[in-house]
C-alpha cells in the first residue's frame, strides 16, 4: 500500500526519508510517483499559502489526477492511504482541505486528526495539544493572522474551524492507554475499536511518542480491506503509516552532498530567510551574530511601495539587478550570505492582499537564489512558503528526492535531474527548533 501525501506547506517530510517529493501533480507525474519503490509519495501542494476557495480546488484537483493516475496503474482508492499533512501548530486549512478531500475521494469510515509531532516537542495528551508542554493556544502560534485559534481542546477547536458543522460532542478520541496497551498484547482491541468506525466520524488521537503512533498505525495496516481511513496529521504519523526504515545517510553524509567545483574545492552556500514567525526572528539573529555569516536584507516596505505602483515589474527588475550584485560579490567572499525579507509586519487592508504581499517577495527571493544557484555548494531555505516558490518557481523543478534529515525536522532534498541535478537543499519550516537551530545548520553544512 502507498501512502500519499497531500502537503500543505513544503516541510512536511520532516520524518522520513527516499522518497519523491513532487511539485506538480498531473496524472504522469502521480503514475512515476505511484511506480516509485518508496512506500511514500509526497505532493508538495502548498495549500496553506492559499485561500480557502483556492485550497479546496487544489486539493480536488490533485483528487481527480490521483483517481486518473491509480486508474492507469491497474489500481484504486483501496490501494493508497491518504493523508492531509498539516501544521503541527494548528495554522492552516484544517478542517477545510480533509472535508473537500471525503468529497472527492471518499467516502472514508472516519477522519483521523493527528496534530503531533513528537520530535518538534508537538504532542496531544487527553485531546489538548501542547507544544513543549504548554497548551498550543498560549504561544505565539496561536495568534497568527490568518489561521489564529483559541483553543487547544482538539474536540473545540474541530467544532470553532468547522463553524459547528462538527460537534464536539461528536468527535471520538484514541487514548493514550489504549495506544500503549496495542504497544503489546492489546493491539487485537485498538483494531477492533477502529473496525467499529463508520460514517467518516471525526476521531483525535493522543500521542505523547513515536511507538504510540506505530500501534495506531499497525491497526490501520490490519484493516487495510476493510476500511477506508483519511488522516488529517503532522509528519510523525506519515513515518508511522509508511515505516521508512533507518535512513541511508546520517547528518555527517547528507553534509557531505555538499557540492564541490571541478578542482575540488567546496562551493560556497547560501542561507535564505522568509519566515516570519517570532522563532525565525530569533534563528535569524542567532545565525547573524557569527563572523562567518554576512546578511542581505530586502527592505519590505521599498518593496510593498514598489508593488503599489505603476511600473511594478520594471522598478522590481531594477531592484533585483542591484541585490543580485550584491549577492555575488558577497559568495565570492569567505562569508555565507544569508538572503533575509527585513523583519516587521507590515499592515494589510485584506488577508487578500497579505497574501499577495507575501507571494512577490518569495518570488524575488526566490529569483535571487536561482540566479546563483548553479555557483552554490548548498542552499538553506527557511519558511513553507518561501521553500515552495524556490523549489517551483525559482529552480523550476517538478520533483526532487528526499535525502534525509539533517537535524530533527529538517529535510534534505536534491534534484535529481536537470541544470540543478545534485543541488543539496535543506527545507526548513519556520516554527521549528530552537533559536540556535539555524545556526547548528549552516555550521553542519559548512563543514561539508
Amino acid at each position: 500500500m502507498k501512502v500519499v501525501v497531500i502537503d500543505d506547506d513544503p516541510t512536511g517530510s520532516q520524518t522520513v526519508h527516499s522518497c519523491p517529493l513532487l511539485l506538480g501533480w498531473d496524472r504522469e507525474s502521480l503514475r512515476r510517483g505511484l511506480r516509485h519503490p518508496s512506500p511514500l509519495l509526497f505532493l508538495l501542494a502548498d495549500t496553506r499559502a492559499l485561500t480557502p476557495e483556492a485550497a479546496v480546488e487544489r486539493n480536488r484537483e490533485i483528487a481527480r489526477h490521483l483517481d486518473q493516475a491509480l486508474a492507469a496503474e491497474g489500481l484504486g482508492r483501496g490501494d493508497v492511504l491518504l493523508v492531509s499533512r498539516g501544521d503541527s501548530t494548528l495554522r492552516g486549512h484544517g478542517v477545510l482541505e480533509p472535508a473537500c478531500l471525503e468529497e472527492a475521494f471518499g467516502p472514508f469510515d472516519a477522519t483521523f486528526h493527528i496534530p503531533a509531532f513528537i520530535e518538534g516537542g508537538r504532542t496531544t495528551v487527553h485531546g489538548v495539544h501542547l507544544l513543549n508542554g504548554e497548551p498550543v493556544h498560549t504561544t505565539a502560534f496561536a495568534q497568527d493572522r490568518i489561521f489564529g485559534f483559541s483553543t487547544s481542546n482538539l474536540a473545540v477547536w474541530l467544532e470553532q474551524k468547522s463553524g459547528g458543522l462538527i460537534r464536539r460532542a461528536d468527535v471520538q478520541r484514541i487514548h493514550l492507554r489504549e495506544l500503549d496497551a496495542a504497544s503489546g498484547a492489546g493491539l487485537p482491541c485498538l483494531i477492533d475499536r477502529l473496525r467499529s468506525l463508520n460514517g467518516n466520524v471525526p476521531v483525535v488521537v493522543d500521542a505523547e511518542r513515536q511507538d504510540q503512533l506505530s500501534a495506531l498505525a499497525a491497526a490501520v495496516r490490519a484493516l487495510r480491506s476493510e476500511k477506508r481511513f483519511l488522516f488529517r496529521s503532522a509528519a510523525s504519523l506519515v513515518k508511522a503509516l509508511a515505516d521508512p526504515g533507518p535512513p541511508p545517510l546520517d547528518a555527517t553524509g547528507l553534509a557531505g552532498l555538499r557540492r564541490r567545483n571541478g578542482d575540488g574545492a567546496l562551493l560556497p552556500g547560501l542561507v535564505v530567510v522568509g519566515s516570519y514567525v517570532p522563532l525565525a526572528d530569533q534563528q535569524l539573529e542567532r545565525l547573524l551574530q557569527d563572523p562567518g555569516c554576512h546578511g542581505l536584507a530586502l527592505p519590505v516596505r521599498r518593496i510593498a511601495r514598489v508593488l503599489e505602483s505603476g511600473t511594478p515589474d520594471l522598478l522590481l527588475m531594477d531592484l533585483e539587478r542591484e541585490w543580485l550584485q550584491q549577492l555575488q560579490e558577497m559568495l565570492r567572499g569567505d562569508a555565507t550570505p544569508v538572503l533575509y525579507s527585513s523583519r516587521g509586519e507590515l499592515g494589510f487592508a485584506s488577508l487578500q492582499q497579505r497574501r499577495h504581499f507575501s507571494i512577490q517577495l518569495a518570488l524575488v527571493m526566490a529569483r535571487l537564489a536561482a540566479a546563483v544557484a548553479p555557483d552554490l555548494g548548498y542552499l538553506i531555505s527557511k519558511g513553507g512558503t518561501t521553500t515552495q516558490t524556490l523549489l517551483a518557481k525559482g529552480l523550476g523543478l517538478t520533483a526532487v528526492q528526499l535525502e534525509g534529515q539533517l537535524l530533527p525536522g529538517l529535510s534534505l532534498v536534491r534534484p535529481s535531474e536537470g541544470s540543478h541535478a545534485g543541488l543539496p537543499i535543506l527545507t526548513f519550516p519556520g516554527n521549528l527548533g530552537c533559536a540556535d537551530t539555524l545556526r547548528d545548520a549552516w555550521q553542519r553544512m559548512e563543514a561539508g
